[in-house]
């Protein structure tokens, strides 16, 4: 089959495209045959590598996909061959006391496509038949794959884990990427007014586009806490999404006492200094999560088909240009999801 891999680390020259085996489907596995996958921050730090991480060589790349099914593994009954699906990328076990427990982004042999086992930006893909969800019909594969990791991984970290209530002031840090376009819906969708700092004016376009209340160009205004203050009536928001990290000593400022500062990832680095004083004089509460279980990927993508969240789409590239999408991906040009189309 074709595929997008890497045989090292290292910048946008070693993705290669060419042949690698097909793969087969073991006990209660099935082979997709991808049509679109979509980009993850995550497939460039994969690509650069960091310290600790083991891949078996060649790796693809890729977490987000969907397609039909091409083949079925070994006691798969609930699937045919031909159904449209898109992916879970989310892997469990399904027997550890976590998967048992109906907690598997919390699995004790955790794996996520494209990070610790080879990915989507492939014709074939194998995966666990739980980690499939049926298609509805006229549901495109680019919107799908698109969907799937950013809105599990926002509706996990605001709702199950961050609890938002209706009538809650939140703060998205950022404007149009995945999971901030996603969190921005959400928000929205639960009641609540949503404050959005971002880089530009035409990140922010997006933004009021999806439903935010308040937005704040941080080009523009440096101290942007100091404005959130000013824009809530001096209260503060009761909930900031902020993946970035380093931003977090702005986001400590901009919460009300109380607030909740929720966070899946560090887009601006692994590591920075906080002042702890304000996570104890303020009694802020920081929440982490990644990804989510099954129940919150199902729950969210049935609000995705009906068309009351919507996966936000930026360029499409054919698989063999993948080296094109991520040099697009890391140079911050896009406004939503950049897929790969799969022929």
């Amino acid at each position: 089959m074709k595929a997008v891999f890497i045989t090292k680390h290292g910048g946008l020259d070693v993705l290669q495209y060419g042949d690698v085996p097909t793969p087969s489907p073991g006990y209660g596995e099935v082979l997709v045959r991808l049509r679109a996958a979509a980009l993850n921050r995550l497939d460039l730090w994969v690509r650069e590598g960091w310290p600790g991480l083991r891949l078996q060589y060649p790796h693809i790349l890729g977490a987000d996909g969907a397609g039909d099914i091409a083949a079925l593994g070994e006691g798969v009954t609930e699937w045919q061959v031909g159904d449209r699906v898109v992916i879970n990328p989310n892997i469990g076990c399904g027997k550890c006391e976590f998967c048992l427990a109906g907690q598997d982004n919390l699995c004790e042999h955790w794996q996520l496509l494209g990070e610790t086992r080879s990915g989507t930006y492939a014709e074939y893909v194998v995966v666990p038949a739980r980690n499939l969800m049926a298609l509805p019909k006229g549901f495109g594969y680019r919107e799908a794959a698109a969907a799937a990791l950013v809105f599990q991984t926002a509706w996990h970290s605001l709702i199950t884990r961050g609890g938002l209530r209706p009538g809650e002031h939140v703060l998205v840090v950022g404007a149009s990427g995945g999971v901030n376009t996603a969190s921005i819906q959400i928000a929205k969708l639960t009641g609540c007014t949503v404050y959005v700092v971002g880089s530009s004016a035409r990140k922010l376009t997006l933004a009021e586009q999806l439903g935010a209340d308040f937005l704040i160009d941080r080009s523009k205004t440096e101290n942007w806490a100091k404005e959130v203050y000013r824009l809530s009536g001096k209260r503060g928001v009761d909930v900031v999404v902020d993946n970035v990290g380093t931003t977090f000593p702005l986001s400590f400022k901009a919460a009300r006492k109380g607030g909740r500062i929720l966070t899946v990832g560090n887009t601006g680095g692994p590591k920075f200094q906080i002042d702890n004083r304000y996570i104890f004089g303020k009694h802020l509460s920081v929440i982490g999560s990644t990804m989510s279980p099954q129940k919150d990927f199902r729950d969210v993508m049935r609000l995705v088909f009906a068309g009351k969240l919507k996966p936000v789409l930026d360029k499409t590239f054919p698989l063999a240009e993948a080296r094109a999408a991520q040099e697009r991906l890391e140079r911050g040009k896009q406004l939503g999801k950049i897929t790969l189309e799969i022929p």
